[in-house]
């Protein structure tokens, strides 16, 4: 059976991101112009519209399976941090690629990191072939950010931590916008930060539940 990609993008926006209060037409744009399908491992393609994570990588032991997010939650992020054509986006956890070819279509330059050397390499090779140019992969820690192109206009976290390093909040410029989603399961919450004169303050975003990333566990106290 042959899929209509291009019916299914449409009833994704639909069905399942316009009836979850996403009213952004940046952000509504976005997703009706990138091909989902595109991204997903093969034998995921004829799931790519479904309204529920994909898993991307894993199975190793000791590995954290990595996951694109659902299209509901991650376009509400998305509006969240309100990206400008002009902005400079820092993604933190860019996975196979798909929410950089969202945010290269909303802003002006996009820096990709990865830590998954793999997951890097086809995303990078998947976002050239598809003409995303304002695309830059590049790899390192999760947790430290990526200082080399610092400051940035957007800092997007695509899935959730335990908490967000102080040294990535150093890598917004004034004004600069953070978006995370903090907590673990049905706890969590999405939170956006923005950072003014210095400083960085926290505003409550919306509650959802998304797959966690690696290495953003919270620092042990210990108490005596």
């Amino acid at each position: 059976m042959t899929i209509d990609f291009k019916l299914a993008r449409l009833k994704m926006v639909d069905n399942q991101i316009r009836t979850t209060d996403v009213t952004s037409h940046v952000v509504l744009d976005a997703f009706l112009s990138v091909e989902r399908e595109k991204f997903v491992p093969t034998k995921l393609k004829p799931l790519a519209y479904i309204d529920d994570d994909l898993r991307i990588s894993g199975h190793r032991e000791g590995e954290v399976d990595r996951y694109l997010m659902e299209p509901s939650p991650l376009a509400k992020l998305l509006q969240l941090a309100d990206v400008k054509p002009d902005d400079v986006v820092l993604e933190v956890g860019c996975g196979c690629g798909y929410v950089s070819a969202l945010l290269s279509e909303m802003a002006g330059s996009v820096v990709a990191l990865e830590t998954d050397e793999a997951l890097a390499t086809n995303a990078a090779d998947t976002l050239s072939l598809l003409g995303y140019d304002n695309v830059a992969v590049v790899t390192g820690p999760l947790n430290e950010g990526y200082k080399p192109e610092a400051p940035y206009d957007v800092i997007f976290i695509g899935g959730s931590v335990e908490q967000v390093p102080q040294k990535v909040l150093e890598q917004l410029r004034d004004g600069g916008r953070l978006v995370v989603v903090e907590g673990q399961g049905n706890a969590s919450k999405a939170n956006l930060y923005v950072r003014e004169n210095g400083h960085t303050a926290a505003r409550r975003g919306f509650n959802t539940s998304v797959k966690p990333l690696p290495g953003f566990s919270k620092t042990q106290v210990f108490e005596f």
